[in-house]
């Protein structure tokens, strides 16, 4: 039996995290060594030692912030998905909706998002659904692009095919377009879920009762680093647990899609 190439090797997880792991560790080093060794105080940056000792004392309080911007995050996230689909559809109906419609979705990204936030909290008080609509315009446009692009990129010879024996254009587009947009829509989803959770932080920054926003506020206002980097630690999670979630949907949506990418 021959032995296998070094390219031909196949790459199992470890091989992928381990450069990851040491650039981390190093980060986390050098963070702890400086604050030591300059003598930084803790209410300009603090020690990791520290931060991670005020993580393990607030954790239940963390915890119970997390539960209102999670659910800020994930329904956000939905309503974005669902408006994204609806109009990604109707621009692939006829070239003249997607020549209309396109360009204001572009336009719409050049208005800061935190300049109209306050508008939702006068408009909508300071309930769970000013964040919402905070999250969902966050996450509408990476998602309505990245469909809209994948639906131009299906297969012409198919569309034409079926449109010749008489199907309707929605169902060229549940049939072809949509599963052809996929890939792309997961990688669009993708970037929308760790912008979900930013999206609802700065919702609960400029006006909520709970959620890690709130709490990095109060923290930031009694120069309390220690706890501010105690909830960002908890965000960085929190959107690492949304992206697991959303690779996870993705390997089940379209097994083809990556059992394709681990032959090549």
């Amino acid at each position: 039996m021959s032995r296998l190439n070094q390219a031909d090797r196949p790459v199992n997880m470890g091989d992928k995290l381990w450069p990851a792991l040491f650039c981390l560790l190093a980060f986390f080093l050098a963070w702890e060594a400086g604050v030591r060794l300059l003598d930084i105080k803790p209410y300009i940056l603090p020690a990791l030692s520290q931060v991670l000792n005020t993580l393990g004392d607030m954790l239940p309080l963390l915890a119970r912030h997390s539960q209102s911007t999670l659910l800020e995050a994930v329904t956000g996230l939905a309503a974005a998905v669902g408006v994204a689909l609806v109009l990604a559809a109707l621009m692939d109906l006829h070239p003249w909706i997607r020549q209309g419609i396109y360009p204001l979705l572009v336009v719409s990204q050049t208005v800061p998002i935190i300049s109209i936030a306050p508008l939702f909290i006068i408009w909508f008080g300071y309930g769970i659904l000013p964040k919402v609509v905070v999250v969902a315009l966050v996450c509408f446009f990476p998602v309505v692009v990245s469909l809209v692009e994948g639906m131009q990129s299906a297969d012409c010879d198919m569309v034409n095919l079926l449109r010749v024996m008489g199907y309707s254009r929605w169902q060229v587009i549940r049939l072809v377009r949509f599963p052809a947009a996929l890939p792309s829509f997961f990688a669009g989803l993708k970037i929308a879920g760790t912008y979900s959770v930013m999206g609802a932080v700065i919702g609960e920054w400029l006006g909520a009762v709970n959620g890690l926003g709130v709490f990095m506020t109060r923290a930031t206002h009694a120069y309390q680093l220690d706890r501010v980097f105690a909830a960002i630690l908890i965000i960085i999670l929190v959107s690492l647990l949304i992206y697991a979630v959303i690779e996870l949907l993705a390997h089940l949506a379209m097994p083809w899609y990556y059992n394709e990418r681990r032959d090549d």
